[in-house]
């Protein structure tokens, strides 16, 4: 699965989800654009989005995307704060459809 990771969290996340093809966004060449512009480009190459960004479902209608989407709630984005969730990205990666929306963590 291609997985784009939002600009907002570690690097390093991408190492831990070694299942998947994962690329940052920076990486991809897209950092600093706004999350519809993202998404929208995102949808041409990707399978699923993973951000901690907890007002993307009320800003976007993500179900006119074609990219899931992975919302993470930690108690920030530091690499210690996410490796925990790890697991369960993984499992909520499983299977996402095009406009879904999974959450992961507390």
């Amino acid at each position: 699965m291609r997985v784009l990771l939002d600009e907002s969290l570690p690097r390093g996340l991408a190492k831990l989800l070694s299942d998947h093809d994962v690329v940052t966004v920076p990486e991809a060449g897209w950092a600093g654009l706004q999350n519809g512009e993202l998404l929208e480009r995102a949808s041409e190459s990707y399978d699923a989005f993973i951000t901690i960004d907890a007002n993307l479902p009320y800003q976007q209608v993500l179900k006119r995307f074609a990219i899931g989407v992975v919302l993470l709630k930690a108690p920030s984005n530091r690499l210690a704060d996410l490796e925990p969730l790890v697991p369960e990205i993984l499992a909520r990666l499983d299977g996402i459809e095009p406009g879904q929306l999974r959450r992961v963590g507390a």
